[in-house]
């Protein structure tokens, strides 16, 4: 497999920038994840590695070699594309073979070697003589796949690949990328749009938003000190809620809801912030409470549920058990685990680091 380096890399059309000074590193049999809204640049960083969209300025380094000026071919990657991009009047062996026929000098009999041998990692040797209108969306998902594994590259590439497929199935082939990856020991950069997605596959995650980085951490790193107020509303469902309060110096948040200042262990804030909350991260009570809430609507969700409340002009959701969850218009009491509190700029969205 191989490192691949992104070294501010921007792209533009005519005078509008869409990428902007991008710096990452994937390294050697990671799985990188690209995530992001649409057209937040994302799809587009992974065709400039391709290959498939010129860079603007930067460079891409692949395993030590600069690649920003060489042609797709020659630069050892396969990709995967959303649409599949198989052609309808060939067998399944035949889509994984056309790449080997054209660009190597491979026999038949070892191209067929290198298919089987990817059919039975893909569990799909016995489709390889039926053409993709015969094939289920997931069975497709899988010979486009195959295509590139045939290929035997140092980089995979895969350009939101799942989202054409219904939820049971996505389910089923995120655990099939994890493996495939686990076994393999394949360097990925993947892109989806897709916040599950990219915290089940990913090693790292790299989220983007208008062009530009935002983060690059490990999952759970991004879930539980997100940098900014972007990262911390587009990961987590329900989104983290974000809490407008006045910053006393040194003696704690002050907002209409609260029954009292929330101390943050002397930390030095400034007037305006904003108290980041995740569902799990808060707890209603029946009597007390740091807060006060109104209960808005509960909505059951099977082994929890997941409760809507008003504090003064803001809102929140708080997961509950179901058989905890109040009805709506109850007067309810919220305990804040203050322990995860994070705070962000009121002005800038920014992570303020707490003392």
């Amino acid at each position: 497999m191989a490192t691949v380096q992104l070294q501010d890399i921007c792209k533009s059309y005519g005078s509008r920038k869409t990428v902007h000074d991008v710096t990452l590193t994937v390294e050697d049999r990671e799985f990188m994840v690209l995530v992001g809204p649409s057209g937040c640049g994302k799809s587009t960083t992974l065709r400039m590695v391709a290959g498939l969209e010129d860079i603007t300025s930067g460079r891409l380094v692949i395993d030590g070699r600069d690649v920003t000026d060489v042609a797709p071919q020659q630069r050892d990657i396969a990709m995967v594309f959303q649409s599949y991009a198989l052609y309808p009047h060939m067998s399944a062996w035949k889509n994984m073979a056309f790449g080997l026929q054209k660009t190597t000098k491979l026999t038949r009999a070892e191209i067929d070697a290198r298919i089987r041998e990817a059919a039975e990692i893909l569990h799909i040797t016995d489709l390889l003589d039926r053409r993709p209108k015969e094939l289920s969306g997931g069975e497709r998902q899988r010979v486009a796949i195959g295509r590139a594994l045939v290929r035997q590259p140092r980089v995979f590439l895969f350009d939101e690949p799942l989202s054409n497929l219904d939820a049971k199935l996505r389910n089923r082939m995120r655990s099939e990328l994890k493996r495939l990856h686990q076994e393999l020991g394949l360097t990925v950069i993947y892109v989806t749009h897709d916040q599950i997605e990219a915290m089940t596959l990913g090693t790292r995650v790299a989220m983007m938003s208008k062009g530009s980085l935002q983060q690059v951490g490990r999952p759970m790193d991004i879930y539980m000190k997100p940098a900014n107020t972007f990262v911390a509303t587009f990961i987590g469902s329900p989104e983290m809620a974000l809490i407008p309060c006045k910053g006393a110096r040194r003696s704690g948040l002050a907002h209409d809801a609260f029954t009292g200042p929330l101390a943050l262990g002397g930390t030095d804030v400034p007037d305006e912030v904003l108290l980041g909350v995740r569902p799990e991260e808060a707890c209603l009570v029946r009597e007390g409470g740091m807060a006060r809430a109104r209960v808005l609507q509960s909505e059951l969700i099977g082994a929890e549920a997941l409760v809507e409340v008003q504090l003064g002009d803001d809102r929140m959701t708080v997961r509950s058990a179901v058989a905890d969850a109040p009805a709506a218009g109850e007067e309810i009491g919220l305990d804040f685990d203050l322990d995860r509190a994070r705070l962000f700029h009121g002005a800038t969205g920014q992570a303020i680091e707490l003392g």
